[in-house]
């Protein structure tokens, strides 16, 4: 049995296992690069180096976004093309992919470094943080290409079938920063330049890595320099396709500039170091979901494409459940070690500690109806129904959350920053339920035979 076709005979569940695992692996070695970042800034710098990296993050979101705008469009039409059993289109497509991935990033370096100061300050800096930050941040720009590319590029190889190249590829990235986040940040005494420089080397491997891999010829599709001349038919599908996960992550962006602006009016750079450890928890919990996702999606777009909506459903269904088991056990996590959790990233400071720990058992009650929300809202984008996939997306970090996060504190002050959270998750669960049901029954009424 061929690489594609797999996708449309075997097990649902060996199947979506076989996809998915090296898929959350890959996505864990993601989280680690901004936890490592941390980890190693907190105990060299303190609880104002934590705070430095966290309002940098916002910007980093955003080139995540563009990454998935063009990576995870393209590889979901790879796989609905591949499913159709036309591999020039889809190779088409992956040219197209890589002129626009590096476009992107160019743009956003030479934008972000020209307006670094005022970005960071919207962002939430004080004058205490912003010199961390822009130490950080300014090195960070200066490797989009690498970090998009290689993210971007790294969905595709997902897309043609082969997840564990894809998981190699991130965990080659994470192993490098590992290494040399230490060494730059602790041997040679480059603080937050030494953090952003190892996480730049190691997204520049990353990137070479898998460029390298769709020129050996070991792949199923080849990068060709005649598909590299836009074609806007095509870059029109690969930027609709990949919208809703794109605009989810500027949402968070913006989202986290909001949270960054209220925590410090609330709660000062203290309360700004502690989401960003929370948002470190959150990223080991949801990064083995997007892995699901990540998994799940050439095996849900190459069956509806051939027609098999047996298989999408049931492929669906079992995500849901692994994605649900997998955030109720981070939340289990959570709640029992709090303490162990914020010393991690700096256990000198009573003040971080004595906030965190509240901060976690306030903020994550919702945690375990992530799993179920993620993989629902990104089915609509797998089955090439973005539209769907946006509005459902954007329910829980716009629509809900924003508002929460501006009218809460106003009741209760800093705690309402951690109750909005929460309060979005149930929400943005309970809208998602009513569309996916809807969805179901139209599945089961279209299915045919295995």
């Amino acid at each position: 049995m061929d690489r594609s076709s797999r996708l449309g005979e075997a097990g649902i569940p060996g199947l979506l296992l076989q996809f998915s695992l090296p898929a959350v692996i890959g996505m864990m070695a993601q989280a680690l690069y901004n936890i490592i970042d941390r980890v190693f800034v907190g105990r060299a710098l303190g609880t104002d180096g934590v705070a430095g990296v966290t309002v940098a993050f916002p910007c980093m979101l955003i080139m995540l976004a563009f990454s998935m705008l063009f990576g995870f469009g393209a590889a979901a039409l790879i796989s609905i093309r591949l499913g159709q059993r036309n591999k020039a289109e889809a190779e088409h497509v992956l040219g197209n992919a890589t002129v626009l991935l590096a476009a992107g990033a160019l743009l956003i370096t030479v934008l972000g470094l020209l307006f670094l100061d005022p970005i960071l300050a919207c962002f939430g800096a004080s004058q205490t943080v912003l010199p961390y930050a822009r130490d950080y941040l300014g090195i960070i720009l200066l490797g989009t290409a690498f970090q998009m590319i290689g993210f971007g590029l790294n969905a595709t190889v997902r897309g043609e079938g082969n997840p564990r190249v894809a998981m190699l590829t991130m965990l080659i990235s994470v192993l490098v920063n590992l290494v040399l986040a230490p060494v730059f940040i602790f041997g040679l005494g480059w603080g937050m330049r030494g953090a952003a420089l190892a996480t730049v080397i190691a997204q520049a491997v990353s990137a070479v890595w898998v460029v390298a891999y769709f020129l050996s010829g070991k792949s199923v599709l080849r990068l060709h320099a005649r598909h590299l001349w836009p074609d806007w038919r095509i870059c029109r599908a690969i930027a609709w396709t990949g919208l809703p996960q794109c605009t989810m992550q500027l949402a968070a962006s913006v989202m986290q500039s909001i949270l960054n602006n209220q925590l410090g009016r609330y709660g000062g750079d203290l309360a700004i170091a502690v989401m960003g450890i929370l948002y470190c928890v959150f990223m080991l919990v949801a990064m083995p979901i997007f892995g699901i996702n990540q998994g799940a999606q050439p095996i849900i777009g190459y069956n509806y494409g051939a027609g098999r909506f047996d298989r999408v459903k049931r492929t669906l269904l079992t995500a849901i459940l692994a994605a649900s088991t997998l955030t109720a056990l981070g939340f289990a996590a959570a709640m029992l070690f709090p303490g162990q959790v914020i010393c991690l990233f700096n256990p000198e400071d009573p003040a971080l500690l004595a906030l965190g720990i509240h901060a976690i058992r306030v903020s994550m009650w919702g945690l375990p109806l992530v799993g179920f929300q993620v993989v629902s809202a990104s089915y609509f984008q797998a089955v090439g129904k973005p539209r769907e996939a946006l509005l459902l997306m954007l329910s829980r970090q716009v629509l809900l959350l924003i508002p929460a996060v501006l009218i809460l504190p106003r009741l209760f002050g800093l705690d309402g920053v951690w109750v909005a959270l929460p309060t979005a998750d149930v929400a943005a669960c309970l809208a998602t339920t009513l569309c996916l049901l809807a969805e179901l029954r139209r599945l089961g009424g279209r299915a045919g035979g295995d």
